[in-house]
């Protein structure tokens, strides 16, 4: 509750200056000034989770299963080969076929963005054409962080700036620091805005200034930020986001689109209640319970979960009703 409270707080200040603004008319969620992006990301994006069979094989059927139940759900796109998806257990050929297979089922108005992000530049390119050549759209490319103190920006700008050059579809920067122990530099983001072929960039740290800061310093180029969270849904855009890739998603679709929805109307006050009861639930497939608390919490809303790759383990009985009480607690079960 107490976290609770202090992002409540953190909300304030954006939802007030959105009052302030439109203080007797119902204001939304305007395009910046400027010619329109080259490829619009406005939306929400659930970040796929990867299906296993109980031998832990990739479930190509179940996947489709998913895929079928997420159709009627006005997400802009999903993601592939996310943090979510357990990308690093999967091997090279198992994050081809998972992209075809969701190309092949995805209607070709909807986004796929795959993640393509690897150690070293060369390997980063290579996985980028094959993801490419499988049907993706996008690349998303999570930062490099094995060698993390040698990550300095001019070693991570010169990295983005070859995969940009040399991939045959548009690049969006990936940085979760939970993940990596390393924030991409602000410096470095706006220096690869301008690169052509660079056109957004998935935050998943959490802070509300740096994503207006970077919606403010990216706003000449063909650039859009990307909230990577539901917990500050809200608060990115009302900084500017144009969209989020929010492992929630997975479970609460439709609700998130909602709120989408409710932003870009101006009906805040109506997303601002929205956005508290999806708070928890957040935490608790995330940073709480992580993969196996968001693979569990798919199985109460009709979609298949199942197991993790090891080794990453299942739930307890204890956490798995705790999981149950978070979302029961804010009216989802």
């Amino acid at each position: 509750m107490a976290f609770s409270s202090r992002l409540t707080s953190s909300l304030r200040p954006a939802l007030a200056a959105l009052q302030w603004a439109a203080p007797r008319q119902c204001r939304g969620l305007s395009t910046p000034q400027g010619s329109e992006p080259s490829l619009d990301l406005r939306g929400i994006f659930p970040p796929l989770a990867t299906p296993f069979s109980p031998s832990q094989e990739v479930d190509y059927a179940q996947l489709e299963g998913n895929l079928r139940r997420y159709a009627s759900i006005s997400f802009r796109g999903l993601v592939v080969l996310g943090s979510n998806g357990e990308y690093p257990y999967l091997a090279p050929h198992e994050r081809v076929e998972v992209v075809s297979c969701v190309r092949r089922a995805l209607p070709r108005d909807r986004l796929l963005l795959a993640g393509s992000g690897c150690e070293s530049t060369q390997a980063t390119i290579e996985l980028t054409v094959s993801m490419a050549e499988a049907g993706a759209d996008v690349a998303l490319v999570v930062t490099p962080c094995y060698y993390r103190g040698a990550m300095t920006t001019a070693a991570l700008v010169h990295h983005y700036t070859e995969v940009g050059n040399a991939s045959p579809i548009p690049v969006v920067l990936y940085s979760v620091p939970a993940n990596t122990g390393l924030d991409l530099p602000m410096d470095a983001v706006i220096t690869l805005a301008q690169h052509p072929n660079i056109i957004g960039i998935k935050d998943s740290g959490g802070d509300i200034t740096r994503m207006g800061l970077m919606v403010h310093k990216t706003r000449q180029e063909d650039f859009q930020v990307l909230a990577g969270s539901a917990g500050f849904l809200l608060a990115s855009y009302a900084v500017g986001a144009a969209g989020g890739v929010c492992a929630l998603a997975n479970v609460l679709g439709d609700p998130l689109c909602q709120l989408d929805h409710l932003c870009r109307e101006g009906q805040w006050q109506e997303a601002r209640d929205l956005q508290h009861r999806l708070i928890e639930p957040n935490m608790a497939v995330t940073r709480r319970f992580g993969i196996p608390g968001l693979k569990k919490a798919m199985e109460w809303f009709g979609y298949y979960g199942g197991p993790c790759r090891a080794p990453l383990a299942p739930l307890s009985p204890a956490q798995t009703e705790e999981l149950k009480r978070t979302f029961s607690a804010n009216g989802w079960l």
